[in-house]
């Protein structure tokens, strides 16, 4: 799991983000805080045809709270699109420059399919459809009335094809570029674990229509935070970015920080 923090910060949003992580501790029933490992099985995750459908309804069936736009970019005759929902409690009655912006993203890796299960766990959780165990909805639904979300259930639909055609460890994008390495920070640096087979960069910075839009939504958007949600195999890995330098922090797992 990454995040993404600007410079912003309060105690309301301190609440929030406790209750957050709670929400997302919680998929199916299962308090997922606990340690444990779960051989991959393909046959028990949804499509992305499948997911995509579900979200589509759901935006349907809840337009006082959910709108959904897709953003297109192409580059050198590669294309990709991403889905992109807003979640927004009496959106008409307040205006979102009032609120607090919360941009989360997953499947930013093909492979990496629970991911997506749970953006498609948390909107139908936000719409009401999926009751939310062990946690204070009443507290939660006041938070929710201070915030907008925007979600991406897949950042990389190439790639999760590609996984989907039976290329079970891919990572990349549709064209072998892996868009975690595809921004500027850092952009060709080559630690000592590096595998230019896994981490290929792309030819250049924001070369991937894929990083190219989620550029572009970021921008438009401004959110005081971006949480981009990684699986790892024996652990989840956190990031932390901020936007003009650079600092690292552990705590055991991943953390990078930039500001």
């Amino acid at each position: 799991m990454g995040f993404f923090f600007s410079s912003s910060s309060s105690s309301s949003f301190v609440f929030f983000f406790l209750a957050f992580l709670q929400l997302f501790s919680i998929v199916n029933g299962r308090n997922l805080t606990h340690s444990s490992f779960t051989p991959f099985n393909h046959d028990l995750y949804h499509s992305s045809r499948f997911i995509a459908k579900e979200i589509k309804g759901l935006v349907v069936r809840h337009p006082d709270r959910l709108r959904m736009e897709t953003m297109r970019a192409q580059n050198k005759g590669y294309n990709a699109e991403v889905l992109v929902v807003t979640y927004n409690r009496a959106r008409k009655d307040v205006n979102d420059s009032s609120k607090f912006r919360i941009l989360l993203s997953f499947g930013q890796h093909g492979r990496e399919l629970i991911t997506s299960e749970l953006a498609l766990r948390l909107l139908s959780s936000l719409s009401e459809e999926k009751s939310i165990p062990n946690v204070d909805l009443s507290s939660l639904n006041n938070i929710l009335e201070k915030i907008v979300l925007k979600v991406v259930p897949m950042e990389n639909l190439n790639g999760r094809k590609r996984v989907e055609a039976g290329d079970l460890c891919e990572r990349r994008n549709g064209r072998g570029v892996d868009l975690n390495r595809n921004w500027s920070v850092d952009w060709g640096k080559k630690e000592k674990d590096y595998d230019p087979h896994e981490e290929n960069p792309g030819t250049a910075p924001f070369s991937e229509p894929e990083t190219q839009i989620m550029r572009k939504l970021s921008k438009s958007f401004d959110p005081h935070i971006w949480v981009t949600v990684h699986s790892g195999m024996e652990n989840m890995s956190q990031r932390v970015m901020k936007f003009k330098h650079v600092q690292q922090i552990s705590f055991g797992s991943s953390f990078y920080f930039f500001m």
